[in-house]
């Protein structure tokens, strides 16, 4: 690799129209609907490169239109191309404001394509002397190449690039890049629409150029060549002299810039951070490079008072801690901590403090002398020295392995970031800083943990004021943070699992789908693999002509919602035979990841997220124990697993009936649903009685069914379409129902239209505690998305506010818990159930405890019921 500095020149359309072929759109959008295939597709490729290539300048040239000098010397120059795929260019718009965020210059030259925007680039980067490093999907930019000029062929996918040197292109093609545009007016080109010579093909046209020597020879002397394929070069004459001409790049544009222009700057790390956000792109992979692509780092970035980041900082020796702690970390301190966790065990590598006098300290744990350690843990639980954090749960499980209290915790930035703008991608502290103080800690080392801290402090600062504006710093101080400890307590604990049970649970999951494959091979007549989309494929509409599913991008769909469709479609038993068996892999796969999670103690440590769902819910990862199924028997069997740990005797199960039909009610303040519920009747089946307009005892199983998936489909948002879906009914049967349900609950009806329409003009909505879910697309012009917040619209307050109710009861439970003096202690959540872990001679205290604090979680309208029961393992606990 030379010291030389380097131009990178991607070609922006070819680059992005590979992406949209390659990553399937239905695999790619917003929640609001936004697809984003081209954006990652382009964002990820770019990305490697700049990691791989580390190129001192950039940019990105974009064809303009189709109305080129091209097309006006023949009209027919790409005009078979079809017309640009739906929300394609929407997307464009999007990588230019990536782009502009990441600073890399855009170009585009009227009249011209990107291909002579690049081949400009190149000619003057190139007299100035620098290497050029050229990625397209276009061949003919392989004209371009030369000793100081190389291309990056994209073939299919980011990770399939071929490098074009002068040396490979000859080992190619047998000719030199200058050759290249004679060859390729010889050989036409259908994507361009460029006639080649018929019967003349690739082998042909680059034998003849190696014979004669270019393209020009080989016309002056086309008497020469003999036979049939002499006499088609003579009658295309003309097409070939046109085909060179429009093949050549232009090499000479005007362009507004010059190369120094295109040295990489820094990113406008708020723009660009913000808008991976709102691209939802989660990955951290993808993340981390495109971050560690800024060639500003952070290094050079600003407070957001505009001042440059300073700060005095100090790796702290032995003896140095309680003097430093003495000295600067009486206010409130920034505290950031490198340190991991896995199956119940965690360890501190190193601890960074940042205070608001400018100093900031970096220490490692396992190096504390006994007088710095105690001073240390003495500050930490001093809840008269106030600490802004990041991610507080994780820090109360790995100071808690150490013995060590925390306290004293005024903010956890991931969680303020979180109520203030829920549904961001990302909440680690270097996104945060990137997104509101145009800045990013480097992501390594004692010097970047010390930044980590003093972002800490600052964002916790940035933060406060919004909080307190959105009435969110009591939702932050009285929920939020204190289920942070409690969720710290019951990760550290875990759930006791059986493990000879799910080890024998996987053996038998295995055998069901040996079974099953083996009966769909009867009827398929071979064997066949039933994981495979593309055997699936094979054997239901090739080999069987089976009803043809709907189609997408890959073929007929083979989804779950399809071979269910294609069950009722057909007498041939193997779409059920295909359920079963991918019922069955779940449920094997279930297992063996539970198997995998089992720490040391014999208990399986999950996760529990709190900034994940933008309802307010929380979310179970590694594993998650949150999707065990429940209403079937294989998955209570699952469950069956899940035993008291040595020292207890019992799990217990309490649930909220109806929560977020509670929650409606009480919201809508409908009569009918206030009304079913205080009847103290079945509630699906006295709506069903009202809505149908028949006596209480008339209303059969299938109203009741139809009543109750309309009525939980309101807190979904549902349509008329999805209650078909559900149901299984047309639309024309679908509709009337819905209008017959919201003349009866007229209240309900109201309440949605107003909490739509409220949203529109606020640009959000509110849970029962004031927790806000933003929507911004409520208003704009874009149907789709529009729809979509629609939909989020009529299920953010319900969802939510029952995700407020069962934190507030969580906290209350486990407070009153610890006030009774009782080793019961909470182990799991699991939408509206909490699980306990009962110690012997305490389950009736808990049991009071559980039902006496849950019911008085919250005061709504028609009050909260709690269903309560107990077992020797989950699924007896069920009630």
């Amino acid at each position: 690799m030379t010291d030389r500095p380097c131009l990178l020149l991607l070609d922006g359309h070819s680059l992005a129209y590979r992406a949209y072929h390659a990553l399937p759109v239905e695999n790619f959008a917003t929640t609001a609907g936004q697809p984003t295939n081209v954006v990652y597709g382009f964002a990820n490729t770019l990305a490697n490169v700049l990691r791989d290539e580390r190129p001192t300048h950039a940019a990105v040239a974009f064809d303009v239109s189709r109305r080129t000098f091209r097309a006006e010397a023949y009209p027919g120059y790409k005009a078979t191309r079809s017309r640009s795929p739906e929300g394609f260019g929407e997307q464009l718009r999007i990588l230019d404001e990536l782009l502009a965020a990441m600073s890399v210059p855009v170009l585009r030259a009227p009249g011209y394509e990107a291909d002579d925007v690049i081949a400009s680039l190149a000619a003057k980067a190139e007299a100035e002397g620098l290497r050029v490093l050229v990625v397209t999907g276009d061949r003919d930019v392989l004209q371009l190449v030369s000793e100081n000029v190389t291309v990056l062929y994209y073939y299919r996918t980011a990770s399939e690039m071929i490098r074009y040197t002068p040396e490979a292109v000859r080992e190619k093609y047998g000719l030199s890049p200058a050759q290249y545009a004679d060859y390729a007016a010889l050989r036409g080109d259908p994507s361009d629409n460029l006639p080649g010579i018929p019967g003349v093909g690739e082998k042909t046209a680059a034998k003849w150029i190696r014979e004669f020597g270019s393209l020009d020879a080989l016309l002056d002397r086309a008497g020469e060549v003999r036979g049939k394929a002499g006499e088609r070069l003579r009658a295309a004459l003309g097409t070939v002299r046109l085909n060179r001409r429009l093949t050549e790049l232009v090499r000479d544009l005007d362009l507004p810039v010059d190369i120094a222009d295109l040295r990489r700057r820094p990113y406008d790390l708020p723009a660009f951070t913000s808008l991976l956000d709102d691209l939802e792109f989660r990955n951290p992979s993808l993340r981390q490079r495109l971050f560690a692509a800024d060639p500003g780092g952070g290094r050079r970035a600003r407070t957001a008072e505009g001042e440059p980041q300073r700060i005095e900082g100090a790796e702290l020796g032995p003896d140095e801690l309680a003097g430093w702690l003495a000295d600067h970390a009486a206010g409130l301190t920034g505290l950031a901590a490198d340190h991991t966790w896995a199956r119940g065990e965690g360890d501190i590598a190193r601890i960074a403090l940042a205070s608001g006098d400018g100093h900031a300290a970096s220490f490692e744990p396992s190096a504390l002398t006994g007088a710095d350690e105690r001073a240390f843990a003495g500050w930490l639980a001093d809840p008269r020295r106030p600490k802004a954090v990041h991610d507080l749960k994780s820090l109360l499980r790995v100071f808690g392995e150490r013995g060590w209290r925390l306290d004293g915790v005024a903010s956890d930035i991931a969680l303020a970031a979180y109520l203030l703008l829920p549904g961001l991608a990302a909440y680690g502290i270097a996104d945060l800083a990137g997104r509101h103080l145009g800045r990013r800690p480097p992501d390594e080392g004692a010097a970047g943990l010390m930044l980590s801290a003093r972002a800490v402090l600052d964002l916790a600062g940035r933060f406060a004021p919004d909080l307190a504006a959105t009435a969110m710093d009591a939702v932050l101080r009285e929920v939020e943070l204190p289920l942070s400890d409690l969720l710290a307590r019951v990760e550290r604990a875990g759930v006791h699992v059986d493990a000879g049970r799910l080890r024998e649970l996987e053996r038998r999951f295995a055998a069901a789908m040996e079974r099953a494959a083996d009966e769909a091979a009867a009827i398929a007549g071979r064997r066949f693999n039933p994981g495979s989309t593309k055997q699936l494929r094979e054997v239901l509409f090739e080999e069987l002509d089976l009803p043809r599913t709907k189609k997408i991008k890959s073929g007929y769909s083979t989804d779950a919602d399809a071979l269910t469709w294609l069950a009722t479609q057909t007498d041939n038993g193997l779409p059920q035979i295909l359920l079963r068996h991918r019922d069955l892999a779940r449920l094997r796969t279930t297992v063996a990841g539970l198997i995998r999670e089992i720490g040391a103690d014999g208990r399986i440590h999950t996760t529990f997220q709190q900034t994940v769902a933008v309802t307010g819910r929380l979310t179970s990862t590694e594993p998650n124990l949150q999707v065990i199924p429940v209403r079937t028997e294989e998955g209570r069997s699952i469950r069956r697993a899940f035993t008291p740990g040595p020292g207890y005797e019992s799990l217990m199960t309490a649930d909220y009936g109806q929560l977020e039909l509670r929650v409606m009610a009480h919201l809508s303040q409908d009569p009918t649903l206030l009304a079913a519920f205080e009847s103290g009747e079945d509630l699906h089946s006295t709506l069903a009685a009202r809505v149908f307009r028949v006596a209480p005892d008339a209303v059969t199983p299938e109203m009741r069914r139809k009543i109750k998936a309309m009525s939980y489909g309101l807190a979904y948002g549902l349509s008329a379409f999805g209650l078909a879906r559900r149901l299984g009914i047309s639309m024309a049967e679908a509709r009337p129902l819905m209008d017959a349900y919201f003349e009866r609950l007229g209240g309900v009806r109201d309440y949605l239209d107003h909490v739509v329409g409220e949203a529109r003009a606020t640009g959000y909505t509110t849970t029962i505690l004031g927790r806000r879910r933003y929507l911004p697309h409520l208003a704009g012009d874009d149907r789709r998305r529009r729809e979509t917040s629609e939909r989020m619209a009529l299920n953010a307050p319900v969802q939510g506010s029952a995700a407020d109710i069962v934190k507030i009861a969580m906290l209350r439970v486990d407070g009153a818990l610890a006030r009774a003096g009782l080793r019961s202690r909470l182990l799991l959540q699991v939408h509206d159930e909490i699980v306990l872990e009962v110690a012997p001679g305490e389950r009736d205290a808990a049991e009071e405890i559980v039902r006496t604090e849950m019911t008085a979680a919250y005061p709504l309208s028609v009050g909260l019921e709690v269903a309560v029961g107990a077992g020797p393992d989950w699924n007896a606990a069920a009630h």
